[in-house]
């Protein structure tokens, strides 16, 4: 009795030793997230051949645990190490301990404790899931090598001394994947589950139903993936410009998974402790399903699969048929049957509800069912399809539109259009899940410019960092309804598997520590340190990850003095490589070591080198030298709301100013509703036939000589469109028309000829007055 309370007193001191010393001393090895407790001590443990791996588990799950890390052990370094039944009298030095102990409560399901001294190193946890994320923390602090997929010599496998004791701080820590828009293969998946599962996310959200393609195999209902899966291939055509599939049109792009598919993915994914949502959209974002089985829709048809974004789209379920009921139950019950957890995502949001105002069917159940309007009968939709999951075992959880017109009593929220509609449904007394856009969707840009084709919006690494899941004005009784967060990853325009690679990290290595370490913990200046360990782990296993640009460059700035050019490395331990020509940098391209002096207009393109090979994307910066008197454009403002650019003759501008680059700056642009007019003389030094590329957030149009050379016009993301046109040495009249509705704003102008690659329009070359 004696030994059992010094042994507890002992524990009680060790927590206590380690509790003060965290709150001394950052956590400087490169392990994301970072651990919530720990102490770090001297000396190594080093992974030798003779090393003993022992495990001590009446568990089959831990069991594979440990022979999967084993095995990964034995891939990098080429031993062969073997894993034996713990026996406390044969575990000589040199050796790893693997422990599984249902009595170790104060770990939960998740934690562990990790001891590694200089001899031995013990993991301890009460779950298999426990000894997986400890065992994640251990791959992370041993040599990078460790990731690679062939044998090393000559690497001393040295771990760094520690105790950690880790305990996650939310049990859903979410990763989304779009596969709807663009589908992504089996194999893919896979990769997908395996980033997730090193940064200990545990959530993997399948987005499998979509207007642009249903991607699961349900077998009462073939046609869903016979014509849901596939749609007329516009790949080459921007996102929100894609012309709609004309008659005798074969529809060819696309995929779907067989539930053999999702079996194995399934599995996959619970070797690895994350648990599979599926979300099966409704009532909108159904088109795909309605093209096979139009009967469903209040309309009757016919439909295509979309091929891109058409908005608004108002064909949904029909809410007033009962048979649409039964389609999406039998839908549901395969579902259900497929996927062990214990949520499914219904989605629930932007369902336009127009054909609803005008279907009989949906008007008489409003009618039979004493609903106010078209708001509460998606409530009726929400609250019929949650009772069908809760017989099936299952919870309901979608967007946050699900709250309108009241929330079934059950249902969980995902809160994606801020944390409002989360904070309600908490105070409500409903579990929540936060994905705000502002942080969590990792389809907006990383950088506010040279960055790939993207939906628009900024999501830099930064604000990831920042997101905190639990809000302040949630009721404290009710925090515990923040189940945790997730990020997002829509794909309209992520085509390959290597952007989406690119979208995912290091975002998510952010997230990971959002969602798993105490706030107390994380500090942004450590994990970028921390974070500049893992850019040598991604490269090794091939990922696809952004590389940070060099910081000082990005769009363009006007000087009327000759000025010199500061570029900052992004890490520390990396090379600038860039030019001053226009042309791509490469590994070969001059190093950047002192600050570039600039005496004319000069474009400037720079990429950020790390040592282990991989470049970021060229970063560009125009910086152009203008004459004050001499150059310029006069730009008229106007106010008003349009949904495509208007005839702004009649109208009397609200200001007018001058600026001296086509743009956005120094106007009185905003996000609001208004449109600008650009008027300026345009000088060429050569005769040509010239490429004028106009990119824009929303419409814009470009006449030279009064004509019209490209048109960009209607309300749409950013999107470029060209035209060409011959033109002679000298001046000549310039104008462009601009429109802004709502949202993200941009406006950018390039050009190129037979004699020099696409570029930005200097702004020397706009002269304010022609004499």
């Amino acid at each position: 009795m004696r030994k059992s309370w010094l042994l507890l007193l002992l524990g009680m001191l060790s927590m206590c030793t380690m509790s003060c010393y965290l709150l001394k001393k950052p956590f400087t090895d490169p392990v994301i997230p970072v651990p919530n407790q720990f102490k770090k001590g001297d000396g190594k443990f080093t992974l030798i051949p003779a090393t003993g791996i022992y495990l001590q588990s009446d568990q089959q799950e831990a069991l594979l645990v440990a022979q999967s890390f084993v095995a990964h052990l034995n891939q990098c370094t080429g031993f062969n190490l073997q894993i034996e039944d713990f026996m406390s009298t044969s575990a000589g030095h040199n050796h790893i301990l693997l422990q599984v102990d249902k009595t170790l409560i104060r770990l939960g399901t998740e934690g562990y404790h990790l001891n590694i001294q200089s001899d031995r190193i013990t993991l301890q946890s009460a779950r298999p899931a426990g000894l997986f994320y400890g065992l994640q923390t251990l791959r992370q602090l041993l040599p990078v090598e460790i990731e690679s997929n062939q044998p090393l010599a000559n690497i001393s496998w040295q771990i760094p001394i520690y105790e950690i004791e880790d305990i996650p701080r939310f049990g859903w820590r979410g990763m989304h994947l779009d596969v709807c828009r663009h589908f992504f293969p089996k194999e893919f998946i896979k990769r997908y589950l395996d980033i997730l599962a090193m940064y200990k996310i545990n959530v993997f959200h399948w987005h499998l139903t979509e207007d642009q393609g249903w991607r699961i195999e349900i077998k009462k209902y073939p046609k869903l993936t016979e014509v849901g899966a596939w749609r007329v291939d516009r790949e080459n055509q921007h996102w929100e410009q894609r012309e709609q599939q004309k008659p005798g049109e074969k529809a060819t792009y696309g995929g779907f998974y067989t539930q053999a598919d999702i079996k194995e993915i399934i599995q996959y994914a619970q070797e690895r402790f994350i648990t599979v949502i599926p979300e099966i959209e409704m009532p909108g974002h159904a088109v795909a399903a309605l093209a096979a089985y139009p009967q469903y829709s209040c309309t009757g048809g016919p439909f295509t699969v979309l091929p891109g974004a058409y908005w608004p789209i108002t064909n949904i379920y029909c809410a007033g048929n009962d048979e649409t009921f039964n389609f999406l139950e039998n839908i549901l019950a395969e579902v259900c049957d497929l996927f062990p957890g214990e949520f499914v995502h219904i989605g629930g949001d932007e369902a336009n509800k127009a054909n609803w105002e005008k279907c009989p069917k949906c008007q008489l159940r409003i009618k039979n069912e004493n609903l106010k309007d078209e708001q509460e009968l998606q409530s009726y939709f929400i609250h019929r399809i949650e009772k069908y999951l809760n017989s099936k075992g299952k919870r309901l959880i979608g967007w946050d539109e699900i709250l309108e017109g009241g929330l079934a009593p059950n249902a969980a929220v995902m809160s994606w259009r801020g944390f409002e509609g989360g904070i309600a449904a908490a105070n409500a007394g409903h579990d929540v899940v936060m994905s705000p856009t502002d942080f969590c969707y990792f389809d907006y840009y990383q950088g506010k410019t040279d960055e790939p084709p993207g939906i628009g919006g900024f999501l830099p690494l930064e604000k990831v960092y920042e997101f905190e899941p639990v809000p302040y004005s949630i009721s404290a009784d009710k925090k515990h309804h923040i189940l945790g967060g997730q990020a997002n990853l829509w794909t309209e325009y992520i085509a390959t598997t290597r952007h989406a690679e690119y979208m995912l990290l290091p975002r998510l290595a952010a997230l990971a520590e959002v969602v798993w370490s105490q706030p107390d913990r994380r500090e942004l200046t450590n994990f970028k340190q921390r974070l500049e360990g893992h850019f040598d782990r991604l490269t090794r296993m091939d990922i696809n990850f952004r590389v940070p640009l060099p910081l000082g460059l990005g769009g363009s700035k006007v000087v009327f003095n000759d000025t010199i050019l500061s570029i900052t490395k992004p890490v520390e331990n990396c090379q600038i490589r860039y030019t001053l020509d226009g042309a791509e940098p490469t590994l070969q391209s001059e190093l950047y070591i002192q600050p570039l002096p600039i005496t004319q207009t000069t474009l400037i393109k720079a990429m950020t080198c790390l040592p282990g090979g991989r470049t970021s994307n060229p970063a560009s910066k125009l910086i152009n030298r203008v004459d004050r008197e001499r150059n310029g454009l006069v730009y008229q403002y106007y106010q008003g709301e349009w949904d495509s650019l208007p005839d702004l003759s009649a109208l009397t501008p609200v200001s007018t100013g001058r600026i001296y680059d086509l743009g956005l700056d120094g106007t009185p642009a905003g996000d609001k509703n208004y449109a600008l007019v650009f008027n300026t003389a345009l000088e060429l030094m050569q005769d040509g036939m010239f490429t004028f590329y106009l990119e824009s957030d929303d419409g814009s149009a470009l006449w030279i000589d009064n004509q019209l050379v490209v048109k960009n016009d209607t309300g749409h993301g950013l999107l470029e469109k060209d035209g060409t046109i011959n033109l002679a040495a000298g001046i000549h009249q310039l104008k462009v028309v601009y429109q802004q509705k709502w949202g993200d704003s941009a406006l950018r102008l390039y050009y190129s000829s037979t004699t020099f690659t696409k570029r930005p329009v200097p702004a020397h070359l706009f002269l304010y007055q022609v004499k």
